[in-house]
Order: C-alpha cells, then structure tokens, then sequence
C-alpha cells in the first residue's frame, strides 16, 4: 500500500501540488460508501507507483475543494505532474483503465 497524505486545507492542497511533480488527491466525502469501498484499491494501485505522491481530502474538512477543482459528485481522482492536470476520474473509476492510463502518462513523462 502506498503511504498518503490527510490534507486539511486549501493552502495543504496547494503546497502539496506544488512540493511533488507527481501527486495525486483523492477526494471524498464521509458518508460516501463509494468513496470508502475505492480508496483502499486506489492504495493498492498507487503502490505500483511510487514516484506519485498520494493526498486524501475530505470534502466535509475542506468544503472549498470542490469549487476549486470542480468536484459535483465524490470520489474524484486527480493526478497532477508539475502542478498540470493529467488524469480526472470521478463515481465510477475502472481500475484497469486508470492503471493504464497512469501507466502511459508515466512513461512519457519519465522518457
């Protein structure tokens, strides 16, 4: 499993964007059973990718997070290599799809 981190605030958000080239936000809310189903399997996945840096936000803790990053329904996926957006995926996310599509990204950028 890929250790994280639990981000509290928006200055949180955007430092950690901003200190790691390869970060990824997962963002989701308490009362998500989705959110709590995905998140242990998107630990797993991002275990194969240690170069990515991993953040949980939580939308009752930081409630700004969804106007900023345009968040209508939870969990949503980011992925951000030097503070661009790569990758979006929101509710619904096929782990083999989003292998991948991280797969790819990674190789290209690290050619």
């Amino acid at each position: 499993m890929n250790e994280y981190t639990n981000l509290h605030s928006m200055e949180e958000i955007d430092a950690f964007i901003s200190k790691n080239p390869l970060s990824f936000l997962y963002i989701s809310s308490p009362g998500c059973s989705v959110c709590h189903g995905l998140w242990p399997q998107i630990q797993n996945l991002l275990g194969k990718y240690p170069q990515i840096k991993l953040a949980h936000i939580d939308t009752s803790d930081v409630e700004e997070v969804a106007g900023r990053f345009s968040v209508f329904t939870v969990p949503v996926l980011l992925l951000f290599i030097e503070r661009k957006e790569y990758i979006r995926k929101a509710r619904i996310v096929h782990l083999d799809e989003l292998n991948q599509e991280i797969s790819r990204i990674l190789d290209a950028y690290e050619a």
